[in-house]
């Protein structure tokens, strides 16, 4: 019997509304750590998942006996969306429960000059994205691109990326991403 730890792990951490860096920060966990177990791309040690947990909190015991329904909504209204997000970007997520899906699909919004960070960001999997509007700067290893209206990406995740919104307008985009990362 298989336990899908990275999506259990997900789905409780969404539903404590709690961003992985929040987690990180209550843990002492790095943010880094977190994303790779909840893409399943890193199995933690017992001794590591009970400090993630402490920070939620629940314990082992309960982890492992909670069972999460899987989502059966197929439609949303935009005001359904969740905002997992905070600060200049905004993440709005189609559907609040993960568990067991395999993608997950992003509203972003960044505020003019928003950035991901100087520090690259890589985790396993693949993504994607249109600009609907404004203009996005996509860095991905040393190549470096401005997106505007209509313009899309695709790569695999573990290559170093970056986004940041250029120009004095905000940039909406529709990503998606899998397996789910946030």
């Amino acid at each position: 019997m298989s336990v899908d730890i990275g999506s259990r792990l997900r789905h409780l951490r969404i539903a404590h509304k709690l961003s992985q860096r929040e987690l990180a920060k209550r843990t002492g966990v790095p943010n880094s750590t977190i994303s790779l177990i909840e893409s399943n791309a890193s199995n933690p040690s017992v001794g590591a998942l009970k400090r993630i947990l402490d920070g939620i909190p629940i314990g082992l015991a309960e982890f492992f006996a909670f069972e999460p329904e899987r989502p059966k909504k197929a439609f949303y209204a935009a005001e359904e969306l969740v905002e997992i997000g905070k600060g200049a970007i905004s993440y709005r997520q189609v559907g609040e429960n993960l568990f067991g899906r395999s993608l997950q699909i992003l509203k972003e919004c960044y505020q003019p000059g928003a950035d991901t960070g100087k520090v690259p960001l890589v985790h396993e999997g693949e993504e994607g994205g249109i600009v609907l509007s404004g203009r996005l700067e996509v860095t991905v290893d040393d190549e470096r691109r401005i997106l505007g209206p209509g313009d899309a990406y695709y790569f695999e995740s573990r290559r170093p990326h970056r986004f940041r919104c250029v120009g004095p307008v905000p940039c909406e985009v529709i990503s998606a991403c899998t397996p789910p990362t946030f």
